[in-house]
């Protein structure tokens, strides 16, 4: 009997032992999970600045969220670190920094115009006075060849010199040298020996005569009409020859000192894309234009096809001799961020994690699809070259130093006159139409948006800016929006023409945070916008209407800043 109740006793010591231990450990593991549960946020791999206390779907995207990344230790201030799921949805590429031998395709990209060869330009102009009978010019555009007809004049001046003539031929014998000065002047007048001989042979005065052309060419202008009265040496047609034209491009100051005349130049064009046409650099202009602060460039291209029109945009390519190659730091143009006077780009701090840190750099000369860096990077340095607008959305997340920030960067802003505000609001509202009708899928009415922003802009007068720094910030403004809004001019479809919006609008954005315009602007972003780069426009109201997606995706994207300096 005393056997079994030690064994009773032993049994119920044993139970609560068990109860005191394991009860103790499994509380602790649920409340250690309900703090997990608790302290677990949830993101959208795709949309970052999305942060929701449970999972489910993005509200934006419709995907699923994922666990978000808890804080890193160890990291700078500056320093952050990307999961590497989104990393690989984003597809995050980078590139480790080498020299100009290896990652620069070593050219300049220029942007330029076809206008008419002005050396072999011509006037044609009426030798005597008179009035018009009869044009035989119809239209501008009309072709006209050496010696053709060009119109019939009766001229009081041309019936009195014919008199004089018949008059003079009759005292010939006794007075050669009255004869002679008077057959001069009707050479002076463009008459011909066989004209004069007619005249003398028929003894008939002639009341209307004959203007021919002394030289081929199309009618770019008609000066005169029928029944008009002409006065000697009065131009009558302006002539263009069109058998050669000048390709003229637009090189930004710091940009001279890489171009020289007989530079070799190859010139393309949205009209004829699978043709490559070469030339030299024939002229350098001397003069700087001061509004612009670019030098035009000039090069000669042959026509006998009629290819080239006049006003047609071009496209010029020169290889760049660069001296000191291993001394250059070359990186692509799509691992830069800009604002403003800002260039930025994100480095990754370590090579085996996604520890990323934003950089200010110091930009030099563009080659080709890249740029130069004067300051700010290193050989060695591995940036960010794709998905880095989502790297800078996870660095604002996160309360890092990135671009869209605005508390952490922003574009340096002016005290302008409101003269100067006033044209600046015009070239905004021309901005919204052109985004208005993007968002409408409208190809057409977006080229016409693209021009009216072109014409706003060129009205802007930048005497306006008394400030230095500031004029200087407005001409390197100017400069972009003009190639930004050219390049959108000159897109096939509309997919191109919201990629050349994006680059627009990034520079548009820091114009009006510079200057300012006459009323409240949101600036909005959408992160899937340009392949899942992302990508920022300007609205007047704070609705959400994509002009990347237009109808496919017309409410993706969020207010990123309310922009007010009224």
């Amino acid at each position: 009997m005393k056997k079994y109740i030690i064994y009773i006793i032993i049994l119920m010591i044993g139970l609560i032992l068990g109860k005191v231990l394991f009860g103790y450990s499994a509380e602790t593991n649920h409340k250690h999970n309900n703090e997990v549960s608790i302290s677990q946020k949830w993101t959208c791999s795709m949309h970052p600045q999305i942060m929701q206390p449970e999972a489910g779907d993005c509200p934006i995207c419709g995907m699923d969220l994922i666990p978000a990344e808890a804080g890193a230790d160890g990291l700078s201030t500056n320093q952050f670190k990307l999961t590497k799921n989104a990393m690989a949805i984003a597809n995050v590429q980078t590139t480790i920094i080498g020299n100009t031998s290896q990652n620069s395709d070593n050219t300049i990209q220029l942007s330029g115009k076809i206008t008419e060869n002005e050396e072999v330009n011509a006037v044609l102009v009426s030798y005597f006075s008179g009035r018009i009978e009869r044009l035989h010019v119809n239209f501008t555009g009309e072709n006209i060849k050496k010696g053709q007809l060009l119109a019939t004049i009766y001229s009081p001046e041309l019936v009195k010199a014919q008199q004089e003539l018949l008059t003079t031929f009759a005292l010939k014998e006794t007075q050669p040298e009255l004869h002679k000065a008077v057959r001069n002047k009707l050479k002076l007048w463009k008459l011909s020996e066989n004209q004069i001989n007619q005249i003398l042979k028929t003894k008939k005065i002639r009341e209307n005569f004959p203007i021919y052309a002394n030289t081929s060419g199309t009618v770019s202008k008609k000066l005169v009409e029928q029944g008009d009265y002409v006065k000697q040496g009065q131009p009558l047609l302006k002539l263009i020859n069109l058998k050669t034209v000048w390709a003229n491009f637009d090189v930004y100051e710091n940009q001279i000192s890489n171009f020289k005349v007989g530079q070799p130049i190859t010139i393309t064009t949205n009209s004829y894309p699978n043709e490559v046409f070469t030339s030299k650099i024939s002229f350098i202009d001397p003069v700087l234009n001061p509004q612009t602060r670019t030098v035009t460039i000039r090069a000669i291209l042959t026509n006998k096809k009629k290819l080239f029109k006049p006003e047609m945009f071009v496209l010029g390519k020169i290889d760049k001799e660069l001296k000191n190659l291993k001394k250059k730091i070359i990186i692509p143009a799509s691992a830069i961020l800009w604002t403003g006077k800002r260039s930025i780009v994100y480095i990754k701090s370590d090579t085996n994690n996604p520890v990323f840190e934003m950089k200010e750099i110091v930009l030099g000369e563009k080659l080709g699809e890249n740029y130069e860096v004067k300051t700010g990077l290193q050989l060695g340095d591995e940036i960010v070259t794709n998905g880095v607008f989502t790297i800078d959305a996870s660095a604002q997340l996160q309360g890092k130093k990135s671009m869209m920030n605005h508390q952490k960067m922003i574009s340096e802003q002016f005290d302008v006159n409101e003269k100067f505000t006033s044209q600046l609001q015009k070239v905004y509202n021309t901005y919204i139409n052109l985004k208005d009708n993007l968002v409408k899928t409208d190809f057409n009415l977006s080229k016409k948006s693209a021009l009216n922003f072109q014409k706003a802009l060129k009205e802007i007068d930048a005497k306006l800016l008394v400030n230095n720094n500031a004029h200087k910030q407005w001409i390197m403004f100017f400069n972009t929006l003009k190639l930004s809004s050219n390049a959108i001019l000159n897109s096939k479809n509309i997919k191109e023409q919201r990629k050349h919006f994006k680059e627009l609008s990034e520079h548009f954005i820091s114009t009006v945070q510079s200057f300012g315009i006459n009323e409240i602007s949101y600036k909005q972003y959408c992160p899937m916008a340009d392949n899942d780069k992302g990508a920022f426009w300007l609205s007047k109201e704070k609705q959400i209407l994509n002009p990347y997606f237009g109808d496919m995706m017309l409410k993706c994207g969020e207010v990123k800043q309310i922009i007010n300096n009224k």
